[in-house]
């Protein structure tokens, strides 16, 4: 594993329960960050704060409460100190449905779940990284917002829409020290699957050429490297684990 300098940071990872937000958060604090979980589990949150060890602690809040996200804002810092990065990986999958036959309610359930969730726990983080001038952001977009998947049209959208906001923010930021961008990761193997039916895991797998799933490790250590100090310059940019699927 290679060495990422975070002493000193706070980082707070949304999703942190679980799945990749677990995975990107053992790293941060393998690389000295001190680390909040965010999630809206307690009872998984409880497991994985007591998994992680010295140096984690854990908010139980919906990302899409503001009111909620501003509290444990106010908790993490009084608790660990002031945040200075950001992973965003909070999120579900939805039901695969085709478009004419998408519920209404759950189209509406992802979009807010997975866009305005992004925008809300963005909106808690910034004033206070821009009153320090410095900050590290990664928000968790996916391929399927650059290319589309079927039976997935509220997932591909919600994606989609984080690569835009991830984009603006990074240019709204740029003469600060903030660095702002979104990875775009194929399916990994995690719980978001359990939600998925067969025949479109089948599909996704089909579409990488690397010929399997992403592991959360590699994800990990992409995004430790991202929010380091050391990405001093790249900012409102995306970067993909996609084994080989994105086309640009």
């Amino acid at each position: 594993m290679n060495t990422i300098d975070l002493e000193g940071q706070v980082a707070v990872v949304t999703g942190g329960a679980q799945g990749l937000g677990f995975a990107i958060a053992h790293r941060l604090l393998a690389s000295g960050a001190k680390v909040s979980l965010w999630d809206k589990d307690v009872d998984l949150l409880e497991k994985a704060r007591k998994a992680l060890g010295a140096g984690a602690s854990h908010q139980c809040v919906d990302v899409t409460d503001l009111d909620a996200l501003e509290r444990a804002h106010t908790a993490t810092q009084a608790e660990a100190g002031p945040v200075s990065i950001l992973v965003h990986s909070a999120g579900i999958a939805g039901n695969n449905a085709t478009l004419d036959q998408y519920d209404p309610d759950e189209w509406r359930r992802v979009i807010e779940i997975n866009l305005n969730g992004t925008f809300y726990v963005n909106r808690v983080v910034v004033p206070g990284m821009k009153a320090r001038n410095y900050g590290r952001i990664v928000n968790i977009a996916s391929i399927a917002g650059k290319e589309g998947n079927p039976t997935a049209s509220a997932y591909s959208a919600a994606k989609a829409g984080v690569i835009g906001l991830t984009k603006s923010l990074g240019k709204e930021l740029a003469s600060f020290d903030i660095a702002v961008n979104a990875i775009t990761p194929a399916t990994a193997k995690t719980r978001i699957l359990d939600s998925l039916t067969d025949e479109f895991i089948t599909y996704m797998l089909s579409r990488i050429p690397r010929g399997r799933f992403l592991e959360v490790e590699e994800a990990a250590a992409m995004v430790a490297w991202l929010v380091s100090r050391e990405n001093s310059f790249t900012t409102a940019s995306v970067f993909d684990l996609s084994g080989g699927r994105a086309t640009y």
